[in-house]
């Protein structure tokens, strides 16, 4: 019963993510330099289920390829969230602590995508300067989506986690 309700946390977690990943890209928020994922808020849930990490990495891998992403991106963004997703279960002693990984993980692995991946660099530019400027760019959104929406969304669910997130 517990492999079901954990297959089953993880599956609509992973639609979840999905739906809200398309819901961004609708406004053209999902992707490239500035990132506001309103999915990437889901990367507190580790904090309540250890089911949320695969639903992350799945939500994340099927988002990244029904949006057009190119595959670096299908793999070190999908990575990116696998590792923010892991770190906020570990972190998860510390309420308050839930959004770094994400935030940390995401800043520091999407710039190399968009330079590496995307070609987002400007011919005879700085790797150094755009690096430092997507980090910028990507840690703002990671900031808006997973440090404020992400905790709006675990005090939210803090009080009902024993009834949704029970096995």
């Amino acid at each position: 019963m517990k492999k079901t309700i954990f297959l089953v946390q993880a599956a609509m977690i992973a639609a979840i993510y999905v739906v809200l990943t398309f819901i961004a890209n609708a406004f053209g928020l999902a992707n490239y330099a500035v990132q506001i994922r309103f999915s990437e808020a889901l990367t507190i849930l580790p904090y309540f289920t250890p089911a949320a990490i695969p639903g992350l990495f799945a939500g994340c891998i099927i988002s990244n390829i029904l949006t057009g992403c190119i595959i670096q991106d299908i793999i070190f963004g999908s990575l990116a969230t696998l590792i923010g997703a892991v770190g906020t279960y570990f972190l998860k002693k510390w309420k308050w602590c839930a959004p770094i990984p994400p935030i940390i993980a995401n800043t520091v692995i999407v710039p190399a995508v968009l330079i590496y991946g995307y070609g987002l660099l400007p011919e005879g530019a700085s790797v150094l300067y755009y690096y430092g400027y997507y980090a910028l760019t990507v840690g703002i959104g990671e900031i808006i989506s997973c440090g404020v929406l992400g905790m709006i969304l675990l005090f939210s669910l803090d009080k009902y986690a024993g009834k949704i997130f029970s096995a």
